[in-house]
């Protein structure tokens, strides 16, 4: 989403195949099974999976299991409406006597089946008469349709198909000293191959570099109230559009300003850690993003949400997928982005920060290369067309 002096990947997703829901399958031949990818396995794919929620007593009505979806990259519980949703489309298929498919850009279902669910989703999107749960409605629809659609076909650690899987390339790494990472992700980018966000996790782990998706309730509970335990003063958006006022690393965090790093020194003693939330979308998409978060932090602390930017650069992944502009690039290169400028604060010099974007940023070139790598493979261009030429210094 941000703008960094570093050459790194983009986030932005092409089209890829989906795997159909139960016994079809989009790919010819059975997927792989790779010792570093983990899934939940039936004993067959025409058996779905029964698995009980969270809180529910033991009731097998969803298909989900809590170790499905945690194994996604997020620690959170089951969202309840996903978990509808789940419910809703597997009541369908019975009633059809049916099986759903899903394919094309976002996994979205296809065929007959298709007709019915939009008709009877396009009717319980009416009839909500909130805008608020409408947003909430469509965010959970996004997911659970990615979730089953996305089975036996992606890796759920690298979100790569998975003979792409790119898992045993990266190595974790602690980040510490006081900073938490939130990935503010917008539900379409979730499960995208070439989303970026996801490798904070894989590298730092989920309690540092934490999930939270766009309109999930459940998942934005949680964010908030670890925000509202930091306080304000303590929580920053990397976020470089020219309507909302933004600091620079310097400014926010320099030896003369009002916040000084001395809480990231100090978290031995027991300081709440720094809070970053990187907006995980399309540019489109990110307006809306930090326009919700803008209008929680006027209802939880009456003021706006502290913004930080960064230094610009064009992305390596410029070549392989277009941005809006030269000077915009990916969420996991803001990240590497902000803690090479903490890193660059001499009283942060010795806290390592440029070795935890390095490891970021390995992980990055890892993902390239295995993005690149599939495109080869399918006969697909890696040269990004020529375009925005006059934002090229």
């Amino acid at each position: 989403m941000l703008a960094t002096a570093r050459a790194v990947v983009s986030s932005r997703c092409s089209p890829v195949p989906y795997p159909v829901f139960r016994s079809k399958t989009h790919m010819d031949s059975p997927p792989k099974t790779l010792p570093n990818c983990t899934f939940p396995r039936s004993s067959s794919l025409s058996s779905p999976i029964q698995v009980e929620r969270e809180g529910n007593g033991g009731d097998s009505s969803s298909m989900i299991t809590l170790q499905e979806w945690q194994g996604w990259g997020t620690a959170s519980p089951f969202p309840a409406m996903v978990a509808e949703i789940v419910e809703e489309l597997r009541g369908l298929e019975r009633d059809m006597d049916g099986q759903m498919s899903f394919g094309g850009l976002g996994g979205k279902i296809k065929g007959d089946f298709k007709v019915h669910e939009d008709k009877k989703h396009r009717a319980k999107y009416q009839a909500l008469g909130d805008s608020e749960k409408k947003m909430q409605f469509f965010s959970a629809r996004q997911i659970a349709c990615r979730l089953l659609g996305s089975r036996y076909y992606l890796c759920q650690k690298c979100w790569l198909a998975l003979e792409d899987c790119m898992c045993t390339k990266v190595v974790p790494f602690s980040l510490g000293h006081g900073i938490r990472f939130w990935l503010y992700m917008h539900p379409k980018d979730f499960l995208r191959q070439n989303n970026t966000g996801k490798l904070l996790w894989q590298v730092f782990g989920v309690q540092s570099a934490t999930l939270c998706i766009y309109g999930i309730t459940e998942h934005e509970e949680i964010m908030w109230n670890a925000f509202k335990l930091a306080g304000k003063e303590k929580v920053w958006c990397l976020y470089p559009n020219k309507n909302a006022p933004t600091q620079s690393v310097y400014d926010a965090f320099g030896q003369d300003s009002s916040t000084s790093p001395q809480g990231i020194l100090n978290m031995t003693n027991g300081e709440k850690p720094l809070n970053f939330v990187l907006l995980d979308g399309t540019w489109n998409n990110s307006a809306a993003m930090f326009g919700r978060l803008k209008d929680k932090a006027n209802e939880v602390w009456g003021e706006d949400l502290r913004c930080i930017s960064l230094a610009t650069g064009a992305s390596a992944m410029h070549k392989l997928r277009p941005q809006p502009s030269w000077d915009r690039t990916c969420t996991a290169a803001a990240a590497v982005g902000l803690l090479d400028e903490l890193h660059s604060l001499q009283e942060l010099s010795s806290l390592g920060f440029d070795k935890q974007a390095e490891a970021l940023e390995d992980a990055l070139g890892a993902l390239l290369d295995a993005l690149t790598a599939r495109r080869l493979r399918m006969g697909r261009s890696i040269t990004r067309r020529e375009r925005h030429n006059r934002d090229i210094c």
